[in-house]
């Protein structure tokens, strides 16, 4: 059997070795009483000299929507938000909802628990793609995804991510144990019905090769979108969303921003990434959904477009993408209506 036939066998095992097998949900509270995990997991490292003091509230926008991606495990700054915090100065300037992401096995559990607790929350479970290779030589590998598995099975659990290829901080003898953490996610996202959030960095081309190789799930997320002109024609091309963060607000990310107005409307997201990536002119500071507006703005900036028509156009993409936030809309929320796919741009 070849490597690759041997990497598909393996990852098909557990993904059916996982299916029907969710642990029982956390106790949903009553919505007057609704309890959210206590504090942060972690803490942010931070580098000398930064500005540590949290930003004010920007002017709320003139209609809700979501953050894509966040990651409310994280204490950072002077002032610290718990979770409930965030999500009520989120509220507060129109950012409705989040999708809280997981990075390993803590976190991804975490976040299950924190959607499950609280209607504002949806979930993303996954392994970050630079945790592979050491879980790889740890042995561990395999059963860390069956578990991720598991969790992609919960309700409250919409996509499997962030998970991906990162060229960055991983050097070439640990490639190959993520691709195989990627393509076993990309496995349990279609096995799910659920999306895609993928994390991509100086790996564009890998990161098609392995989606158009094994199969991209209907619906698929580049996190964070770093790519130009020609990544976003072949996002365009395949259906595949694109979610913008706070880099698109700095001075020197001219070909992002280039690379928005390319982007077909109905696959444009939007994202803070917090802690990380704060949008300007707070950047460096401690970031929190709260401050996407300013985000939002630049995007509506760039692309010469009403704020209030970017807004209404990011919310329903992004419901369209991850179901209702709604725990009384459960129904069929794990396999909302994809994007047509068109001819790029």
């Amino acid at each position: 059997m070849s490597a690759d036939a041997s990497r598909r066998a393996a990852r098909a095992e557990r993904v059916d070795r996982s299916a029907g097998s969710a642990p029982a949900a956390p106790h949903r509270a009553e919505a007057e009483g609704r309890t959210a995990p206590p504090g942060g997991l972690r803490k942010r490292t931070t580098s000398e000299g930064r500005d540590l003091t949290r930003p004010p509230s920007p002017e709320p926008l003139p209609i809700p929507l979501y953050d894509n991606h966040a990651h409310l495990e994280f204490e950072d700054g002077i002032d610290q938000l718990d979770p409930l915090d965030s999500l009520d100065r989120a509220g507060a300037v129109g950012v409705r909802g989040v999708v809280q992401v997981g990075t390993d096995l803590e976190t991804s559990r975490w976040s299950a628990q924190l959607a499950q607790s609280d209607p504002r929350v949806l979930a993303a479970v996954a392994l970050h793609p630079n945790e592979a290779p050491k879980l790889f030589a740890q042995g561990c590998l395999s059963a860390q995804l069956s578990e991720i598995s598991r969790l992609a099975a919960q309700p409250r659990v919409r996509a499997v991510g962030e998970t991906g290829l990162d060229f960055f901080r991983t050097g070439e003898d640990g490639r190959d144990a993520q691709i195989e953490s990627f393509e076993t996610h990309i496995e349990i996202a279609k096995a799910n019905g659920i999306a895609l959030q993928i994390h991509d960095r100086d790996a564009h081309d890998e990161v098609v090769a392995t989606l158009l190789r094994v199969g991209a799930p209907e619906r698929t997320v580049f996190h964070c979108f770093s790519g130009d002109t020609r990544l976003a024609r072949i996002c365009n091309e395949h259906g595949w969303y694109m979610s913008f963060a706070g880099t698109t607000t700095f001075k020197n990310a001219p070909a992002l921003r280039e690379a928005l107005t390319v982007a077909r409307p109905e696959l444009v997201l939007a994202e803070t990434d917090a802690p990380f990536l704060t949008p300007e002119p707070y950047r460096g500071r401690p970031n929190a959904p709260y401050l996407l507006p300013h985000t939002v703005r630049r995007m509506a900036d760039a692309l010469d477009e009403p704020l209030d028509t970017l807004c209404e156009r990011i919310a329903a993409n992004t419901v369209r993408v991850y179901g209702s936030w709604d725990p009384d809309a459960a129904a069929g929320a794990r396999n909302p209506e994809p994007a047509a796919v068109g001819d790029s741009a």
